[in-house]
């Protein structure tokens, strides 16, 4: 039977990080080592919250995503697209559950990750019509860059015109700054599905996505 002769001190690196406050990882040739290979098997990610420190994907499996908390019923048809949970509700969902330390920091990214609120409109004839949908979603993981606070990519499912007989949507996820991955998609059922697959494969690297159908920028 096979056996990893790094396994053990893998694993000690593994528990260290989670026990220390800031992910920290001692500077001696064996505990680097450790911890590059960690890196290379993306078990480990550098730390959005703490220079120099590290995190576990492990301990980032047991962190809630965030999406429109009426998705399921969108997807089951009962709710229409258009009525999706607004963007800034969803992010602050997020903050809330980051510790209080964060919850600042986090804050100040608002503008940047919050799409336009979604506006119906009355055409010429009285015809009601609504922008295009874009609804957030938050995720741990992290890209070529680190996250936002608390290890969290953040994206969005677009739709590209709302005109009837429109079919185009895509998803777009970023880091903290301006890795991405984006993915189009012929349908909003396809959009749907796709944000249901993304959601359920967190926490990941950008670059694993690949596998999900997205291109990286």
């Amino acid at each position: 039977m096979s056996h990893d002769p790094h396994a053990q001190s893998d694993q000690t690196v593994l528990d260290m990080i989670e026990r220390s406050p800031v992910g920290a990882v001692p500077h001696t040739p064996t505990y680097q080592d450790a911890l590059k290979r960690l890196i290379a098997s993306h078990q480990v990610y550098v730390s959005a919250d703490h220079k120099g420190g590290h995190v576990t994907v492990r301990s980032l499996a047991t962190q809630p995503a965030f999406y429109a908390n009426n998705f399921e019923a969108v997807q089951a048809g009962t709710v229409e697209v258009g009525q999706l949970e607004p963007d800034a509700s969803i992010f602050s969902r997020y903050v809330q559950s980051l510790p209080e330390a964060l919850r600042a920091k986090a804050e100040e990214r608002r503008t940047l990750v919050v799409g336009r609120t979604l506006h119906h409109r009355v055409k010429h004839g009285g015809e009601v019509t609504r922008d295009p949908v874009h609804s957030l979603f938050l995720v741990p993981g992290c890209g070529p860059h680190t996250g936002l606070p608390g290890n969290y990519l953040y994206g969005s499912v677009l739709e590209a015109s709302a005109e009837t007989g429109a079919g185009s949507w895509s998803l777009s996820i970023h880091d903290g700054e301006d890795g991405a991955a984006m993915c189009d998609v012929p349908s909003q059922a396809d959009a749907l599905s796709k944000l249901e697959e993304v959601i359920a494969s967190a926490p990941f690297q950008l670059s694993e996505l690949d596998a999900l159908g997205f291109r990286s920028n």
